[in-house]
């Protein structure tokens, strides 16, 4: 069909200054690509917001409606109506589609941009400023509408004679009426709104129509299950009657029980009474044995302090006589000790069988040897603990770090109580080993016989252990101290104890 210029009441007449700048600005650079790229939505939200540039085409492109509307005189053009959304969203996708078709000196400076997005952008992002520049430039509305109506066909052309076929989509209708505005478009839109709002309301209609059936069905399944449920509920009710006569049986039951029992009751009762009153008289009975019992208590009381009495008068002599033997011994002990003329000594017997063991005689080179043994000899350790009744005491990880330090403090004290259970079967004397540690350490082997552990409690050494273990020996028993500490050795000689090092141990524990 031709296409001739829709009719349009607010046309106005481009500079022709303002076009040629319009066409230079849309110009592609040389390498045939347009020079502006695509904008984010923030950029083309501030550019819709500056002031649009007149545009002035030649006057020779310009419709003869639009030389009428530009003569003096011309009617005032009246306010936008009130587009409905599905219509505007309709004349805003129209627009997308039709503007990158445009040469790009028509195309308003706001929309070149949006030209250049895609086409599911275009009509999203370019919204408003489609809508604005459709609202504010007739001529670039009428250039749209003349690329619209020529793709609409009928349609169009039915629009722009100022009718709608009755089967056509009211929406679309609109729409053209708004790009073409031809005589009676105001009406076209309002019917079309009319229709638009109709449709709105026969969906809301149908909407509220398939809700209240699906109320309807959700209630008659309510009542098909309410049925069900009463059903179950007489069913429960006739089980529960039933269970109420059966409960009621068993109350007459219990009832006849309860009768039986409290008749059993009294006579329990009575019985009771009864024996009652025989325990009565079984404990006067019984207090009454018990006075004579008490009685003869006394008597016998009386009888055991006469023989008391008797009793110390004897041991009396008797202590009077061995007080008399004793003293006899001690006047011929000291009259034997004036005969022999023996004077106090300052040593005991232990401290002489020591010194027998340890000088020898020195005409024999096992006596020179003897002589010229260290602290750290394991002989000499032999020597001590062949006197009689001898005690070793150990300072434990000052022996075992010194010996084999390289393994844990578990491997070292089970490996010198292990060599100390050996000494201790050889010889059998009494051997003690001290460690340092303010609780018992777990996982400790069980200590082999003759072996006594110790562990120093809190806020003690295992320095002032072996001290104190020295210090309660009775003086003149030989003790035997191992510790390659000075002042272990220099305490415990001081007390009378035989210092040695732990090389002396160590040596004749890997010789066992």
């Amino acid at each position: 069909m031709p296409l001739t210029e829709p009719h349009d009441d607010r046309l106005r007449q481009e500079d022709p200054v303002d076009a040629a700048r319009d066409a230079g600005e849309g110009a592609p650079d040389e390498a045939g690509q347009p020079a502006a790229t695509e904008p984010a939505a923030s950029e083309l939200a501030a550019e819709v917001s500056e002031p649009e540039p007149a545009a002035s085409p030649e006057p020779a492109a310009l419709p003869a409606a639009a030389a009428e509307a530009s003569e003096p005189g011309a009617a005032v053009s009246e306010p936008e109506p009130v587009l409905p959304e599905p219509v505007r969203q309709r004349i805003v996708a129209l627009t997308a589609t039709v503007l990158p078709g445009l040469p790009a000196d028509e195309v308003p400076v706001p929309l070149r941009r949006v030209a250049k997005f895609a086409p599911n952008r275009r009509a999203r992002l370019g919204a408003p400023a489609i809508a604005a520049q459709l609202t504010a430039d007739p001529l670039f509305r009428q250039r749209i509408t003349a690329r619209v109506l020529a793709d609409s066909g009928d349609l169009g052309a039915a629009v722009l004679e100022g009718t709608a076929p009755a089967a056509a989509d009211p929406v679309e209708v609109a729409a053209l009426a708004y790009l073409a505005r031809p005589r009676g478009w105001r009406d076209l839109i309002e019917a079309s709104g009319a229709a638009v709002r109709a449709e709105a309301d026969s969906a809301v209609v149908a909407e509220l129509v398939r809700e209240a059936e699906q109320r309807a069905t959700r209630a008659e399944h309510d009542r098909a299950v309410a049925r069900v449920e009463a059903e179950k509920l007489r069913d429960e009710l006739a089980r529960v009657r039933e269970e109420l006569g059966q409960l009621r049986e068993e109350g007459r039951q219990l009832t006849r029980s309860l009768r039986e029992t409290q008749a059993r009751e009294r006579k329990a009762t009575e019985l009771l009474a009864t024996e009652r009153g025989r325990a009565a008289r079984a404990a006067a009975d019984a207090d009454a044995e018990l006075r004579r019992v008490r009685a003869r208590l006394a008597e016998a009381e009386a009888a055991a302090g006469v023989a008391r009495a008797s009793a110390k008068e004897a041991r009396s002599v008797d202590d009077a006589r061995l007080w008399l033997l004793l003293e006899t011994i001690g006047q011929a002990a000291v009259g034997l000790r004036r005969e022999l003329a023996l004077d106090p000594v300052d040593k005991l017997p232990a401290d002489f069988v020591a010194d027998a063991f340890a000088d020898q005689s020195g005409t024999t080179a096992a006596g020179t040897a003897a002589r010229a043994r260290d602290t750290d000899d394991p002989a000499r350790l032999d020597q001590l603990l062949a006197l009689p009744r001898a005690h070793l005491v150990v300072d434990g990880y000052n022996v075992t770090k010194r010996g084999f330090g390289e393994m844990s403090l578990e491997q070292q004290r089970k490996r010198l109580i292990t060599g100390l259970g050996g000494i201790a079967a050889q010889t059998g004397d009494e051997v003690t080993v001290v460690f340092d540690g303010a609780e018992r350490m777990h996982g400790l082997p069980p200590s082999p016989r003759g072996v006594r552990v110790l562990f120093s409690r809190k806020g003690e050494t295992a320095d002032e252990l072996i001290r104190r273990l020295v210090r309660a020996e009775p003086s003149g028993r030989p003790v035997v101290v191992v510790s390659s500490d000075r002042e272990v050795a220099d305490g415990v000689r001081r007390h009378g104890a035989y210092p040695l090092g732990a090389d002396s141990l160590l040596r004749r524990l890997s010789r066992s």
